[in-house]
């Protein structure tokens, strides 16, 4: 019995290291285009991320029971399951955040799930039907309908306020990017939150804690609010440079259309219980609103990094899983041994990402790729959108266009804020 206990405290302990990554690796959700059009000051923008990401985990517990009673059958699992799927999840969560990838925090822990529990008991430990139709479809369908949303948002955006100076629409827009960024952060809370509560419960089920089929308890819900508010004030600087600057180029129309759109679809999977990547909706939604912009373009070969990391999400953190569930197998120096190994890793990720750091300070400095022949060549035939003047449109060469005289000394410097 203090075996199970100690075991338990432990998944305890790691599911709340997986929420707080999850939180630091997500912040870009919510605040990169907020930061990136100058609507909010960096700190103060994840600040006020974490406080609405922990009202949102009190709001709903649809998607805790998706994950505690949905994804793999309960009977016949242990609870080293849990820790081993808890494991594969943080490390690719702390490596796609080393790369500046926003993938998916929410399938690297279905992924885990899933390669612990095949380890452990087979396929057959495994709902096949919940997983399709509460996390692949709408892994595909989220990103694609807050793309769609953000681009027609955006058309209508410009299209509305196109005979209006731009400087005077601008700083209405950024006000209301603060207002969107809030609610994306509230809806941030009320899905991811809620994953680490549902696995929390689960490890309390499989532990004879909990009977099969319970809501998460207060304390969960509480602990999990908080450790993923946590994570969010310390800001996943990394990814929210990829989203706020590396995809696209971002006016304040385009990041309040982006951010709109996005929380909607969230919101309403949050709902339905559907246990969405809200990265992909976010990042989805970014991408329409750069296309929706007349003389905008998506950085494809950035894009198309973040949809290879998105597609082997799922397994690559279900291999590591599977791997930490064969060690844990073999009894108390296997799960010893694990959580050495994540400790360890988890200590190597962050000594390399200290070679290059990137915080609040540089996080809106212009260190992207330059343009390819595709997004050049589109962005040459495409006229800028009415009424907009000296503002960059395409990439980051256009300050070419200003004073003369400044050019040598300020190239850097226009393209750090919209």
């Amino acid at each position: 019995m203090e075996h199970i206990t100690l075991l338990l405290a432990i998944v305890v302990v790691t599911a709340l290291v997986f929420d707080f990554t999850n939180g630091f690796h997500d912040t870009a959700n919510a605040m990169a285009t907020t930061i990136s059009t100058g609507a909010m000051r960096p700190k103060a923008a994840v600040a006020m991320s974490a406080v609405l990401n922990l009202v949102g985990a009190f709001l709903s517990v649809e998607v805790a029971k998706t994950i505690s009673g949905g994804i793999i059958n309960e009977e016949g699992i242990r609870t080293e399951v849990i820790f081993a799927a808890l494991v594969g999840a943080i490390l690719w969560n702390l490596l796609t955040w080393l790369l500046g990838l926003p993938s998916s925090s929410s399938h690297a822990l279905f992924g885990g799930l899933i390669g612990a529990a095949v380890m452990s008991a087979g396929f057959s430990a495994v709902n096949g039907g919940t997983i399709v139709t509460k996390v692949l479809i709408p892994a595909v369908a989220a990103p694609l309908v807050a793309g769609l949303a953000a681009l027609v948002a955006t058309r209508l955006t410009y299209r509305i306020g196109g005979t209006t100076e731009n400087k005077a629409t601008s700083k209405g827009y950024r006000a209301g990017q603060i207002a969107s960024a809030g609610l994306v952060s509230l809806a941030h809370g009320t899905n991811d939150a809620q994953k680490t509560m549902g696995v929390i419960t689960l490890a309390l089920v499989t532990g004879g804690v909990l009977a099969p089929g319970s809501n998460p308890p207060m304390w969960v819900i509480v602990s999990a609010g908080v450790a993923i508010a946590l994570g969010t004030y310390l800001g996943g600087w990394r990814i929210i440079r990829t989203m706020g600057k590396g995809l696209t180029d971002l006016q304040p129309q385009q990041g309040f259309a982006a951010q709109t759109s996005a929380a909607t679809v969230i919101l309403a999977s949050s709902n339905l219980g559907f246990s969405l990547s809200t990265t992909q909706s976010c990042s989805g939604a970014v991408m329409g609103a750069g296309l929706g912009r007349k003389g905008g373009v998506v950085r494809w070969s950035t894009a198309t990094r973040m949809f290879v990391a998105w597609g082997l999400t799922l397994p690559a953190a279900g291999l590591v899983a599977a791997a930490a569930e064969f060690l844990t197998k073999q009894g108390t120096w296997g799960i010893a041994a694990v959580a050495v190994l994540l400790v360890a890793g988890s200590g190597a990720i962050w000594v390399i990402s200290r070679r290059k750091p990137v915080d609040h300070t540089n996080v809106t400095d212009d260190e992207i790729e330059p343009a390819g022949v595709i997004t050049a060549a589109i962005a040459a035939v495409t006229p800028p959108p009415a009424g907009v003047v000296g503002t960059s449109v395409t990439e980051p060469e256009a300050p070419k266009a200003t004073v003369p005289a400044q050019a040598s000394e300020s190239t850097p410097a226009p393209a750090a804020t919209v």
